[in-house]
């Protein structure tokens, strides 16, 4: 009788401490409910956002492959288009020479470079009053008011050496009144008013003459 009892006892104990567990449980506030749901939902946000950062960034890499990237060859024709050039008579000293003067304006170092790589020459050497003057009818079609040719002075003052580009002889000179003392520059260009010569400085982008 005795032992019906205690296992009684012990039975009401273990099924009213069941039914309390159920009924803390059922009174589990919204707010830790609504807690747990954005806990369990969280990875799945997290995930999602790192999905589209990632998608984000292919998009930007992609774009960027898409950009075209200026290239750094030179591929551009240093040589004067053909309407740039207008051929000149020969000269009186040379009969085998050919000329041409270029329209495109370039400064004296461009300018020889395009006479050697072009044609094969060099800036214009003059010998003569009467080649001078060819240069100077021709170069007036041009309008432009100077034309380089190939000479060069050197030192200062009283110690002043003139040169020509293409190695030949110093024998002709036709200076505008003052040159070339006053200075100027150390690059030599031809007027296309009157043909007088003066010193100009190398940097200036002038038409020019080559000889080949």
């Amino acid at each position: 009788m005795k032992l019906h009892l205690i296992l009684s006892f012990v039975l009401l104990g273990t099924v009213s401490s069941f039914h309390l567990k159920n009924e803390a449980l059922k009174r589990e506030s919204p707010e830790e409910a609504e807690t747990q749901n954005q806990e369990q939902e969280m990875p799945e946000e997290e995930e999602f956002l790192a999905s589209a950062e990632g998608d984000s960034r292919a998009e930007q890499e992609e774009a960027t492959e898409l950009v075209p990237v200026p290239s750094t060859k030179e591929d551009i024709n240093v040589c004067p288009k053909e309407e740039d050039v207008i051929h000149l008579k020969g000269s009186p000293e040379c009969k085998t020479c050919r000329y041409l003067l270029i329209r495109q304006c370039q400064t004296y170092q461009q300018a020889q470079f395009t006479c050697q790589s072009c044609y094969r020459g060099r800036l214009v050497a003059i010998h003569s009053f009467a080649f001078n003057l060819i240069l100077q009818q021709s170069a007036c079609a041009i309008n432009q008011g100077q034309v380089w040719i190939g000479a060069h002075v050197s030192g200062w003052g009283a110690c002043l050496r003139y040169s020509w580009l293409d190695g030949s002889r110093w024998d002709f000179a036709y200076w505008a009144v003052g040159q070339p003392g006053s200075g100027g520059g150390q690059c030599v260009a031809l007027c296309t008013k009157g043909g007088h010569w003066r010193r100009v400085p190398c940097a200036h982008s002038l038409p020019f003459i080559c000889s080949y």
